[in-house]
């Protein structure tokens, strides 16, 4: 597992997202330093770093094609995690969300299974929140990051910050 790469590769982008939130097109956004990892990240690794990052509200896209999350704030990636998410008989859906809330221990009520640093985005029980990420895992519709990935995001993000959920995101950048 990786806690953090001090490389960065600049780059300057200027992002509209295309989803909507309840036909409302998502903010744009602008994308000028990402972390250098070298390449994708390996089941159940991430990094996060925020030196140098500034003060700011977090925008959070999971890209379910290339089973990364990124995080920004201020236009700097800050983190970076391999991801789980639903399969084909509850698939994850896309789009934008806004972060409609946080519970940091949360065991769900319909499979009994912990959801550890929920970030909530859709009122039908889809979330962001610790999992133990694995090729041989899925879940029912939400995100699952490694848990101390999760507790980072959960501490960073807000309620209200943007998650995209897209399949290819910005594959120039990160291949």
């Amino acid at each position: 597992m990786a806690t953090g790469f001090p490389a960065r590769m600049l780059c300057c982008l200027a992002l509209l997202a295309a989803s909507p939130v309840h036909g409302a097109p998502a903010p744009a956004f602008d994308i000028h330093t990402v972390l250098d990892v070298g390449g994708p990240l390996r089941p159940g690794d991430f990094v996060w770093d925020e030196e140098g990052a500034p003060a700011g509200r977090a925008m959070i896209v999971v890209d379910l094609q290339a089973e990364q999350l990124y995080v920004y704030r201020g236009g700097v990636e800050i983190g970076r995690s391999s991801i789980i998410y639903g399969d084909v008989d509850k698939p994850t859906p896309t789009g934008t969300f806004p972060i409609l809330g946080k519970k940091a221990q949360y065991v769900s009520r319909k499979y009994g299974s912990p959801m550890p640093y929920s970030l909530w985005l859709t009122k039908s029980g889809v979330a962001i929140h610790g999992s133990e990420v694995s090729e041989i895992y899925a879940t029912h519709g939400c995100v699952g990051v490694p848990e101390e990935f999760a507790e980072l995001l959960f501490s960073s993000a807000r309620v209200g910050d943007r998650v995209l959920i897209t399949n290819g995101w910005m594959r120039d950048v990160y291949g």
